[in-house]
Protein backbone atom coordinates (compact mmCIF):
# COMPACT_ATOMS: atom_id res chain seq x y z
CA UNK A 1 0.00 0.00 0.00
CA UNK A 2 1.01 3.62 -0.27
CA UNK A 3 -0.14 6.98 1.03
CA UNK A 4 0.84 10.59 0.35
CA UNK A 5 1.17 13.10 3.15
CA UNK A 6 3.20 15.76 4.89
CA UNK A 7 5.78 14.66 7.44
CA UNK A 8 4.80 16.32 10.71
CA UNK A 9 6.82 14.44 13.33
CA UNK A 10 9.86 12.16 13.56
CA UNK A 11 10.75 10.32 16.74
CA UNK A 12 14.15 9.07 17.82
CA UNK A 13 15.04 5.42 17.34
CA UNK A 14 14.19 3.24 20.33
CA UNK A 15 16.21 0.15 21.22
CA UNK A 16 13.37 -2.04 22.54
CA UNK A 17 15.56 -5.05 23.30
CA UNK A 18 19.05 -6.25 22.50
CA UNK A 19 17.88 -7.51 19.11
CA UNK A 20 14.97 -5.19 18.29
CA UNK A 21 14.81 -1.48 17.48
CA UNK A 22 12.13 0.79 16.06
CA UNK A 23 11.52 4.37 14.97
CA UNK A 24 8.19 6.07 14.47
CA UNK A 25 7.06 9.04 12.40
CA UNK A 26 3.74 10.73 11.66
CA UNK A 27 2.27 12.06 8.43
CA UNK A 28 -0.73 14.30 7.90
CA UNK A 29 -2.94 13.44 4.96
CA UNK A 30 -6.51 13.56 3.81
CA UNK A 31 -8.72 15.18 1.24
CA UNK A 32 -10.41 17.54 3.70
CA UNK A 33 -7.91 19.94 5.34
CA UNK A 34 -10.46 20.71 8.05
CA UNK A 35 -10.32 17.06 9.20
CA UNK A 36 -6.85 15.71 8.35
CA UNK A 37 -5.76 12.17 9.12
CA UNK A 38 -2.65 11.72 11.27
CA UNK A 39 -1.01 8.42 10.35
CA UNK A 40 1.73 6.96 12.57
CA UNK A 41 4.22 4.59 10.93
CA UNK A 42 6.67 2.26 12.66
CA UNK A 43 10.02 1.52 11.03
CA UNK A 44 11.76 -1.54 12.47
CA UNK A 45 15.27 -2.99 12.45
CA UNK A 46 17.30 -2.03 9.36
CA UNK A 47 14.53 0.27 8.08
CA UNK A 48 14.82 2.71 11.00
CA UNK A 49 16.87 5.07 8.83
CA UNK A 50 14.31 5.33 5.99
CA UNK A 51 13.01 8.65 7.31
CA UNK A 52 16.45 10.22 8.01
CA UNK A 53 16.75 12.22 4.79
CA UNK A 54 13.36 13.90 5.16
CA UNK A 55 12.56 17.04 7.14
CA UNK A 56 9.41 18.08 8.95
CA UNK A 57 7.06 19.62 6.36
CA UNK A 58 8.29 17.50 3.43
CA UNK A 59 5.58 16.00 1.24
CA UNK A 60 6.28 12.27 0.98
CA UNK A 61 4.87 9.03 -0.37
CA UNK A 62 5.13 6.15 2.08
CA UNK A 63 4.99 2.58 0.76
CA UNK A 64 4.08 0.26 3.62
CA UNK A 65 2.75 -3.08 4.80
CA UNK A 66 0.00 -3.54 7.37
CA UNK A 67 0.97 -5.91 10.19
CA UNK A 68 -1.38 -7.25 12.87
CA UNK A 69 -0.46 -9.06 16.07
CA UNK A 70 -2.25 -10.84 18.86
CA UNK A 71 -0.90 -10.64 22.41
CA UNK A 72 -2.29 -12.27 25.52
CA UNK A 73 -1.69 -10.41 28.78
CA UNK A 74 -1.26 -11.86 32.25
CA UNK A 75 -5.03 -11.57 32.73
CA UNK A 76 -5.57 -14.03 29.87
CA UNK A 77 -7.41 -11.51 27.69
CA UNK A 78 -6.19 -11.28 24.11
CA UNK A 79 -5.22 -7.89 22.71
CA UNK A 80 -4.75 -7.01 19.07
CA UNK A 81 -2.30 -4.51 17.60
CA UNK A 82 -1.95 -3.09 14.11
CA UNK A 83 1.19 -1.39 12.80
CA UNK A 84 2.01 0.27 9.50
CA UNK A 85 5.56 -0.68 8.54
CA UNK A 86 7.20 1.35 5.76
CA UNK A 87 9.55 -0.31 3.31
CA UNK A 88 10.10 2.70 1.02
CA UNK A 89 9.70 6.47 1.38
CA UNK A 90 10.09 8.93 -1.50
CA UNK A 91 9.67 12.67 -1.85
CA UNK A 92 6.26 13.45 -3.33
CA UNK A 93 7.81 16.24 -5.39
CA UNK A 94 11.44 15.20 -5.93
CA UNK A 95 12.26 18.46 -7.72
CA UNK A 96 11.88 20.35 -4.45
CA UNK A 97 13.82 17.79 -2.38
CA UNK A 98 17.54 18.44 -2.20
CA UNK A 99 19.27 15.08 -2.24
CA UNK A 100 23.04 14.90 -1.95
CA UNK A 101 23.54 13.03 -5.22
CA UNK A 102 20.46 14.20 -7.12
CA UNK A 103 21.08 15.32 -10.69
CA UNK A 104 18.77 17.90 -12.21
CA UNK A 105 18.00 18.57 -15.87
CA UNK A 106 19.95 21.84 -15.56
CA UNK A 107 23.00 19.87 -14.37
CA UNK A 108 22.75 17.60 -17.41
CA UNK A 109 22.33 20.55 -19.78
CA UNK A 110 25.40 22.28 -18.27
CA UNK A 111 27.47 19.11 -18.62
CA UNK A 112 26.37 18.62 -22.24
CA UNK A 113 27.27 22.26 -23.04
CA UNK A 114 30.67 21.71 -21.45
CA UNK A 115 31.27 18.52 -23.47
CA UNK A 116 30.17 20.18 -26.72
CA UNK A 117 32.47 23.16 -26.04
CA UNK A 118 35.41 20.75 -25.70
CA UNK A 119 34.66 18.97 -28.98
CA UNK A 120 32.18 16.45 -27.68
CA UNK A 121 31.73 14.74 -31.05
CA UNK A 122 34.81 12.59 -30.37
CA UNK A 123 32.88 9.90 -28.55
CA UNK A 124 35.20 7.05 -27.44
CA UNK A 125 32.85 4.21 -28.41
Amino acid sequence: MEINGKLIEKFEMTQVSERFRKREFVTESGDNPQYPDFIKFECIQDRCNLIDEFEIGDEITVHFDIRGRKWTGNDGDPRYFVSLQPWRIVALNPATKQAGSAVTEDDIAEEMDSINAEGGDNIPF
